[in-house]
Parts: C-alpha cells; sequence; structure tokens
C-alpha cells in the first residue's frame, strides 16, 4: 500500500513534511502544496525534500494542480473540510485521507494502539499514560496531536510496541480504518463548531474513534458526560467507565482518594495535579495501564510526581506556602473556567493579554475563592473595570514579571497564585509556551 501511486499532500506543517518523507521513500510520485511561501518553512526541511525528490508548490493553491492523474489527497488536519481540493478530489472520487490514517494503514496489527479523544485533557491524559508506561518499562512511543507525527515512528516500531496517541477532532475527520485496541473519550462540550458548522457534527466526527472497534477492543468513557453516553449504543467494543461521581465505575473517587475497583491507588493530596476535570483525567489513565498489567504502587509514585502537562495548569512550585500553577494555555474563558474550579484554596489570580472582546462577567460565578487579581497587557482597563463593579480588588501591571512579583508581594501563605490569563498572548508574546516561560522564570528569581 502506498507504492507507486501520485499523491498530493495538502499543508505543510510537521505531518506533511513526515507523511512526504515517507511516501517519496516508498517509490511514490509526491506534490506537496502550502499556501505559505517557501520562506516560511524551516529551510533545512525544504531541501531535504527536494533532495529526495518531493514537488514543493508553495505560496497559493493553483486551480490546475489536483486532477484525476492523483491516486490520494493527503490533508493536514487543519486545513478546512471544504477547501477547493478537498472538495474537488470528492468530485473525482479521489480518496481523502490524513497522515494518521496513512500510517495507520502502513503499521496496523504490528503495534498495540492506544487513542486519546475528547474536548478537554486529552493532553494531560495521554501524557499520564505515556510517563506510567515508559516508567513500568513498557516499549512506548508518544505520538499525535501531542505535537509527534506518527509517520516519523514508522522505522522505529516494533513487533508489540505500544503506541500512546492523542487524537484531534480535526485529525478523526478524515480517519477510515483507523482503530485503537484502547480508545480514550475523555468529556465532549461544545468546540471547534467554525470548523464543523455545529456541535452535533463535531460529535458524530469525536466518535468515529470507536467505529472500527470490535469486541475484541476496549472503549474507555467518562460516565459523568451525558453526551458521551448517548454514542454508547453505537460502541461494539468491551466499555469501562471512570467517574468522579459514581462509586460504582470501573475507577472512581472515595474517601478523597482514587480507586480502580476495590482498590485504593493513589490518595487525592498526594497528587500535585488538582481539580476534578484532572482526577477524571488520572481515572482514565488508570483504565488504560491497568489493563496492560501496571501494578498500583508505580502508578502512585508517577503521579505523586507528575506537574501536569507544561503551561496547562502546571504546578511550578511552593515558596513559603504560596503555591504557584501556570495556566498560560488558558487563552479563552473557558480555560480560565476550569482553573478556577480546581482550587479551594483563597487565590491570587494574574490574568491579561490581547483584548479579543471576551465577556468577561463569564468568569463570575468562578470567583469565589478568588482573594484579588493582578491584571497586565492589552486589556487590563477592561479587566479592571469588570472587577471594581464586583468589588474584587484588582491591581493593574505592565507585564507578566511586575505581575507575577506583585501577586506574590501581596500573597500570603497557604495561598495560590494563578496565571490563568483568559486572553490570548499575542499582545506581548509570540505564544503562550513564551508567555508560560517567563512566568515560571520569574517564580525562579523570586525563589
Amino acid at each position: 500500500m502506498f507504492e507507486k501511486n501520485k499523491i498530493l499532500i495538502l499543508g505543510m506543517a510537521r505531518s506533511g513534511y513526515e507523511a512526504a518523507k515517507v511516501l517519496i521513500n516508498r517509490g511514490n510520485e509526491v506534490v506537496l502544496n502550502d499556501s505559505k511561501n517557501e520562506s516560511e518553512h524551516d529551510f533545512e526541511h525544504m531541501q531535504e525534500l527536494k533532495n529526495l525528490g518531493v514537488k514543493l508548490v508553495f505560496g497559493s493553491h493553483p486551480d490546475d494542480l489536483l486532477d484525476e492523474s492523483f491516486d490520494y489527497l493527503i490533508k493536514n488536519p487543519g486545513v478546512p473540510i471544504n477547501h477547493k481540493y478537498v472538495l474537488k478530489a470528492n468530485e473525482l472520487n479521489i480518496p481523502v485521507i490524513n497522515e494518521v490514517e496513512m500510517a495507520y494503514q502502513l503499521f496496523k496489527g504490528k503495534v498495540k494502539l492506544i487513542g486519546v479523544t475528547g474536548t478537554n485533557g486529552k493532553t494531560t491524559t495521554t501524557t499520564l499514560i505515556y510517563e506510567v508506561l515508559k516508567a513500568a518499562d513498557k516499549r512506548i512511543h508518544l505520538t499525535g496531536n501531542i505535537g509527534y507525527p506518527i509517520c516519523g515512528f514508522l522505522d522505529s516500531f516494533e513487533e508489540n510496541d505500544i503506541v500512546i496517541m492523542e487524537v484531534s477532532a480535526q485529525q478523526l475527520e478524515n480517519l477510515h480504518e483507523f482503530k485503537p485496541d484502547i480508545a480514550v473519550m475523555t468529556n465532549l462540550s461544545p468546540a471547534h463548531t467554525d470548523f464543523f458548522g455545529n456541535y452535533e457534527n463535531y460529535k458524530k466526527v469525536k466518535a468515529k474513534i470507536f467505529n472500527k472497534q470490535t469486541q475484541e477492543d476496549l472503549a474507555i468513557l467518562n460516565y459523568d458526560d451525558p453526551d458521551i453516553l448517548k454514542i454508547l449504543p453505537s460502541i461494539k467494543s468491551e466499555v469501562k467507565y471512570f467517574s468522579s461521581q459514581k462509586m460504582y465505575s470501573d475507577c472512581y473517587l472515595k474517601n478523597n482518594a482514587i480507586y480502580y475497583h476495590k482498590e485504593k491507588v493513589c490518595d487525592l493530596d498526594k497528587i500535585k495535579i488538582t481539580g476534578t476535570h484532572n482526577y477524571e483525567n488520572i481515572m482514565a489513565m488508570i483504565l488504560v495501564v491497568k489493563e496492560l498489567g501496571v501494578p498500583n504502587d508505580l502508578i502512585a509514585n508517577v503521579l505523586e510526581s507528575f506537574k501536569g502537562v507544561e503551561h496547562r495548569l502546571e504546578y511550578v512550585d511552593n515558596i513559603n506556602g504560596r503555591i504557584f500553577y501556570n495556566d498560560s494555555k488558558a487563552t479563552n474563558i473557558e480555560s480560565t473556567k476550569i482553573a478556577l474550579k480546581s482550587f479551594e484554596k483563597p487565590t491570587i489570580l494574574i490574568m491579561g493579554g490581547q483584548d479579543r472582546d471576551q465577556e468577561f462577567s463569564d468568569l463570575n460565578a468562578y470567583l469565589r475563592n478568588v482573594r484579588l487579581v493582578v491584571c497586565y497587557g492589552e486589556n487590563k482597563q477592561k479587566i479592571k473595570k469588570w472587577l471594581d463593579n464586583l468589588g474584587i480588588y484588582c491591581y493593574e501591571c505592565e507585564n507578566i514579571v511586575e505581575a507575577t512579583n506583585l501577586a506574590y508581594k501581596k500573597s500570603k501563605s497557604d495561598e495560590v497564585i494563578l496565571l490563568s490569563p483568559a486572553s490570548a498572548s499575542w499582545d506581548q508574546f509570540s505564544s503562550f509556551e513564551k508567555r508560560g516561560e517567563l512566568f515560571k522564570e520569574t517564580i525562579n528569581k523570586i525563589e
């Protein structure tokens, strides 16, 4: 399969680059097209692909590039589903797939595949599974939407290896035969409606992770999510549940601890990542790794040291009783709601950034533990006005360094200092990662 075909790859990024290398080395004629100019891409990657014989078409999407001579269109997940090449491929009966589907066709049956999807918590759950299996000395590969295209691992897979993969809705859109041995659904809520048109379409695409599973496979589901339970009748595989509310699930919360059936796995107060949503991510992980024979004490050891995925409610440090968390990934109101629900201690919230017409009043119901706010950035005056109307102390700063130092100065022992901006970073940073890194650097200097 995928030998001596003519293939158009639509969209460069990491996945397009890795797919092009795999395909050209299998004797295919490969054309890679991206709307960005060649100068905007990695020079070494460009030279490598040219030397391999990949035809590069950059700067536009020529109308006459795609015709009936092509055997496949491989679409980057971020490319809209109504892109003119996708529509034309459908008219010409040219299969539209993505890098994940292509890679799966090449390795299926060789490895044990774990797929993780859901609206929130995918990255944390996927990373936790990887860390626990790595600690258990399993041959494990971390791939997918988490930032590591699966095509880059094909040459390193050995028989019976384990592949853990974060799968986004955009990736699921163009998956057809893809079948995880274990599929995890963390939760469902409205998201990416601009891409899929509406929530119903989004849910249907998310459910595709279970479509090809059989009774020999396993589905792991959030028992507390009504939208997930609605897709249950269509699932043919064995099903196991995790729940923060129902103690008759396979993994559940009880007496301030996480249990797998009747076995206590870990006390919640020994876990650094906090919040019900993170406990649900942990329970999903436990159900996966228990299927692979990992003992409870090893799981507990990893949980007691795991600080979280970087920039996603990441535990940073405890300085003189002040507990710092980096949630720079919270570039919108919904993410900051999740962060604020995670703490019962008095909290100093650091927020602000690029003004994108956010309605901060949507956070009102989540501020009960917020003692004061330190805001900075382009929208700081808007934040200050909103909080003044609520009677919550708010201090304005020019940048995140000043805000972090002021938050520490105003804090008390046994309080949380939380960076959860509810805003994009682009007023002062090139990315939320850069924002989170400077926050952590400032904390280290305090210490």
